[in-house]
């Protein structure tokens, strides 16, 4: 799987897209759909690798600063990470899951959990104000909302909530510090803070990581000769 991320992310670096390239490396590695999805979720280019290694911050620069958090992307990451589920430690150093929304969303067993566990991190961070976002056309985000202003209160953590129809554009266009490890929006943003890999190497150590970043031998490789 780390050769096959070098391949993925040589072919990427070289503007040839995605579900192609995916295609030609998973066949190649007689890759299974999930490990496509892993690869797909693991891999980028060398440019999306610089320019997100540029705009993350220590987390130490969020202290008295304005954050904004996708919250479905945040929350779902440390749920699985509580559950049980397989993390994978990504290219660019981002934690991601494999879990997948679809539309529909309900509460777990780790959600208020997860919360907590995000609430008291950044409640040391101490950052100036939290703004969430939550995608209006996922269901039930509205009964997350209200859980999470109610956990706000009764911690006096300075969080606001908004359930939008198109967070991934507040999120590109916002001058706050960000909070996720959604890959578009990475590409297309400003600063931002890898919390979930904060949190979940420093609080939830014993998670299920499955680390995809190639060596430093696999990246220097010329994966131009294997295609030929």
């Amino acid at each position: 799987m780390r050769q096959a991320n070098a391949e993925l992310s040589w072919l990427l670096s070289r503007e040839y897209a995605l579900k192609s390239s995916l295609k030609l490396v998973g066949d190649r590695h007689n890759l299974s759909e999930r490990q496509r999805l892993a690869l797909s979720r693991a891999a980028c280019s060398d440019t999306s690798l610089k320019k997100r290694a540029a705009n993350c911050l220590p987390l130490s620069k969020a202290s008295a600063q304005h954050l904004i958090i996708d919250g479905f992307n945040l929350i779902i990451t440390i749920e699985a990470a509580l559950g049980g589920g397989p993390l994978l430690i990504c290219r660019d150093d981002c934690i991601r899951d494999l879990s997948g929304v679809h539309g529909s969303y309900r509460s777990v067993q780790e959600t208020e959990k997860a919360i907590r566990l995000i609430g008291e991190a950044l409640a040391v961070l101490n950052p100036a104000s939290v703004e969430w976002l939550l995608d209006r056309p996922i269901s039930n985000s509205g009964r997350l909302s209200a859980r999470i202003i109610e956990l706000a209160r009764e911690h006096a953590w300075p969080w606001t909530v908004e359930v939008i129809f198109n967070p991934d554009t507040t999120l590109i266009s916002s001058d706050k510090i960000i909070v996720t490890s959604d890959s578009a929006v990475l590409d297309a943003a400003g600063r931002w803070i890898n919390l979930n890999a904060y949190l979940i190497k420093e609080h939830l150590a014993e998670s299920w990581l499955i680390d995809l970043r190639p060596s430093a031998a696999q990246e220097r490789h010329d994966p131009s000769k294997v295609f030929r």
